[in-house]
């Protein structure tokens, strides 16, 4: 076997989530550092999710080992916690105990979200069940993860977000689960803080993901082709820079003077010096600022 290096070598991550998008550049980027990655989602090779799209957990396991570390997928639904009791028990037994990463980055809501009608219209129902999907999954996951970590007295935990601000995100559910999930970062950190275990959470710019990809009609390698349906596509980044942002927080050894924060891939580049696989630094706080905020009011400040 073929000794791993890099600032995370000897590590374990799980990376909940890391089917695709943020996640899978999360999980990618761990291993790029030399990290063991558990990656899971409900989307297998064996079983798809019923959001009927085509990445699987097995693929971005297979990146994560191509790109330096050791990508190890486990199909779980986190909203389940008979699933995630299995696959803690799973990465227990297999890594001796071990567990210095957590990242809560499930998402799969997009097909749940109602852009267009304030709460008194939408169906109740659906705005319930992208709560469930995006909130509680975060918390079953933490809840049976977490004593890995604190037996340890060590690590850090992730909560993956839209948004590092109070700024209303456009839509109640939305922007509850968004904010949600902010505070769970909060209070995850003020509990695990006399533990010694970090907990943040972080946003992306403006991501293009594979869905985003696809909404705009182009691949990664024509992106900016969808520039000319929108000008603010040309700052958009690739899940990597937010994976690479999210590896060097785990290798900081000052990350407790970070705890309990709510961080972003724009500010966080400045601080560490890593950049996007085309080698630019998007800073999508910096262009709202010059291009959107006389339109759409300031970004607010860092929660």
């Amino acid at each position: 076997m073929t000794k791993r290096t890099g600032p995370l070598a000897g590590k374990v991550a799980l990376v909940a989530g890391g089917t695709r998008g943020g996640g899978r550049g999360i999980a990618v980027e761990l291993g790029a550092a030399g990290a063991t990655v558990y990656v899971t989602g409900r989307s297998s090779a064996g079983k798809r999710s019923d959001l009927a799209r085509p990445e699987t957990i097995e693929q971005t396991a297979e990146r994560v080992t191509a790109a330096g570390g050791l990508g190890i997928p486990v199909r779980t639904d986190h909203s389940r916690p008979d699933d995630v009791q299995a696959l803690v028990h799973t990465v227990a037994t297999e890594q001796d105990g071990q567990l210095d990463i957590l990242v809560n980055s499930v998402w799969g809501g997009d097909p749940l979200v109602d852009w267009e009608r304030p709460l008194w219209e939408q169906d109740l129902d659906t705005g319930l069940r992208l709560l469930r999907q995006a909130v509680d999954t975060h918390i079953i996951t933490s809840r049976y993860a977490l004593p890995l970590l604190v037996a340890r007295r060590s690590g850090l935990v992730v909560e993956v977000t839209d948004g590092n601000t109070a700024r209303y995100r456009g839509t109640l559910f939305y922007d509850l689960v968004k904010s949600a999930v902010i505070r769970l970062a909060v209070a995850q950190a003020a509990e695990l803080k006399p533990h010694g275990v970090a907990a943040v959470a972080i946003t992306p710019g403006f991501l293009r993901s594979e869905a985003m990809l696809e909404h705009f009609g182009v691949t990664e390698t024509n992106w900016r082709d969808g520039v000319a349906q929108d000008p603010n596509f040309a700052h958009s980044e690739t899940p990597a820079y937010l994976g690479r942002a999210v590896a060097a927080l785990a290798a900081d050894p000052t990350i407790m003077a970070k705890t309990g924060r709510a961080l972003a891939t724009w500010g966080l580049y400045q601080e560490y010096g890593f950049t996007d696989t085309d080698g630019s630094q998007p800073d999508f706080a910096a262009h709202w600022a010059k291009n959107l905020a006389d339109q759409h009011g300031p970004l607010g400040e860092p929660l």
